[in-house]
């Protein structure tokens, strides 16, 4: 199920809101071969380090991430992306309050 109708207009940075001490998200498009997910985070939330069997494009809309790859850090500012291998471990890290769109890529 998604949140998102189509064939209708949406303003991304205003398609998920913060939530006090939380890590918010929003389907947007979800397929076999892939999903596409909005996330808003709080300052100091954090998604630990993990893996995934695909690649994961992450794009931020708002605000500053620091991402993990492989033990190597990445500073990510508003309108920088960065694609996250499939099984290499990662973290996502909010520096301050920040969106993100993350695109799953299954095939």
């Amino acid at each position: 199920m998604t949140n998102f109708e189509k064939s209708r207009i949406y303003n991304i940075n205003n398609s998920v809101d913060y939530s006090q001490g939380a890590i918010v998200s929003k389907i947007v498009e979800k397929k076999d071969t892939g999903s596409v997910t909005l996330f808003a985070f709080e300052k100091g939330q954090y998604l630990s380090e993990h893996t995934a069997p695909y690649d994961a494009l992450l794009h931020i809309i708002e605000g500053n991430a620091k991402i993990m790859i492989d033990t190597k850090s990445y500073l990510l500012k508003e309108g920088d992306m960065i694609i996250m291998p499939a099984n290499i471990p990662h973290a996502v890290e909010a520096v301050n309050n920040f969106k993100m769109l993350l695109t799953m890529i299954k095939a």
